[in-house]
């Protein structure tokens, strides 16, 4: 252990050893890490926890400096564990160059099958029990990290004081191709809100389509940008100043050269610092699987269910005169092609894609008869979670409360300072 200080806060970096498999807790053994965070007048309180679980799935726990956004309203009275949940972050990595060490695809397939919530719930068991000596803690989860905290809910709901959820109801029982059929709806209309703010954008982009219909155009990283590839900047309309974060990096997107015109350096540098999976690869390789409960492959969901749209079609769109529709966070087949941090893993991410044989996520009968209190914040309209699905997985959580608000987008925890988390715990409490 590591200890050390910031702006208020003393922080200890501590590493956890936890099965792979933890059906066979004799078998391999991985590392998760975690960063402590307790203010620095109270370092030597006996406090209780609470665990952060990231959303994603794929993104290790948020770096603060010192008490950022909700942080420091959870060191008022907890001892915050920030956990790089497995395979990110400072905990054992799985990306393209260390999945070969696994072996051939097909093993690498099998070894990301450990990599769902229900593992990452295992593994917070077992760092509670090290921890809190046995004490039940409080789990804020945001996202992905609310899934994770609703299977937590289904399985494991004694080690739970309390439970937070950020943007990350998830639906009990769609499939990935229920989850995507009601997402495009969603994402065209945060589309059609950004060009009402910004009509310029519409030629712009559309400008920038056409361009690379006609040019082979490459990242610095060496990846490709096409026309569908442009289109999955839409990822940044689900954050509070996303819409805006998308129109000054379209404006600027054109210099002239002896040549002619091109995308600028400065423009490719920007879409690379969006688009790339590199520092995220099992964003792309489970964020299908995240949504599947054994009721078959999901197949390329997000693809397949885009046919049946077909406004989102790029080469459709230019041969016409209507606005360039962006995606949101879809995973596609292409991306594996195109982005050189997941082009060595297009065959194991195949064979995750055809994968049958994922376990249920979630219990319903156990969650209708949930006694830990639970709170959620649910934004309406969500780009990245359906808010139908979850205000009604909502109702089948006995004693759930929620906050339903447009006043947030996805990153609502984080933009809202301390805001939402005093309200949920508020709401946890019964305080309101």
């Amino acid at each position: 252990m590591t200890s050390y200080r910031q702006p208020g806060l003393v922080l200890t970096d501590r590493r956890f050893t936890v099965p792979l498999d933890h059906a066979d807790p004799e078998g391999e053994q991985i590392e998760v890490f975690g960063r402590e965070a307790v203010a620095s007048d109270r370092s030597g309180d006996d406090l209780p926890w609470l665990v952060y679980l990231e959303g994603g799935p794929g993104f290790g726990a948020r770096r603060f400096v010192g008490r950022q956004a909700w942080l420091g309203r959870a060191v008022q009275e907890f001892r915050v564990l920030l956990l790089d949940q497995r395979g990110t972050g400072n905990s054992t990595p799985a990306n393209r160059q260390t999945l070969p060490l696994r072996g051939a695809p097909d093993r690498q397939a099998d070894y990301l099958a450990h990599f769902r919530a229900d593992a990452i719930v295992r593994d917070c068991e077992l760092i509670r029990k090290r921890l809190t000596g046995g004490a039940r803690w409080t789990v804020l989860g945001q996202s992905f990290g609310g899934f994770c905290a609703t299977h937590y809910l289904s399985t494991a709901p004694e080690g739970l004081r309390t439970v937070l959820i950020t943007g990350g109801l998830p639906s009990l029982h769609a499939t990935a191709d229920e989850v995507y059929r009601a997402a495009y709806p969603r994402i065209r209309r945060k589309v059609e809100a950004h060009y009402a703010r910004y009509p310029q954008d519409v030629e712009r982009a559309r400008r920038i389509a056409a361009h690379l219909r006609e040019h082979e155009v490459a990242l610095p990283s060496g990846g490709r940008l096409t026309p569908a590839a442009l289109q999955s900047l839409g990822i940044l309309l689900g954050s509070g100043e996303g819409t805006h974060q998308l129109h000054f990096l379209l404006e600027d997107a054109f210099v002239g050269t002896p040549e002619g015109t091109a995308l600028s350096d400065a423009f490719l540098e920007n879409v690379q610092a969006v688009l790339s999976y590199a520092g995220h690869p099992l964003y792309a390789l489970l964020h299908e699987a995240i949504y599947a409960q054994g009721k078959g492959p999901t197949a390329w969901a997000a693809e397949r269910v885009r046919a049946e749209f077909p406004e989102f079609d790029a080469e459709k769109t230019l041969a016409g005169d209507a606005p360039l529709l962006f995606t949101g966070e879809t995973v596609h087949p292409w991306h594996f092609d195109t982005d050189p941090a997941l082009s060595p893993l297009r065959e194991t991410a195949r064979l995750l894609a055809e994968r049958e044989d994922w376990a249920p996520l979630y219990d319903p009968a156990r969650l209708a008869a949930n006694e830990v209190p639970v709170a959620a914040a649910v934004y309406h309209d969500d780009l990245y979670v359906d808010t139908a699905h979850s205000l009604e997985t909502a109702r089948a959580i006995r004693g759930l409360r929620t906050w339903v608000t447009d006043e947030f987008e996805h990153d609502g925890v984080r933009a809202g300072g301390p805001r939402v988390l005093d309200r949920l715990l508020a709401l946890a409490r019964g305080e309101i």
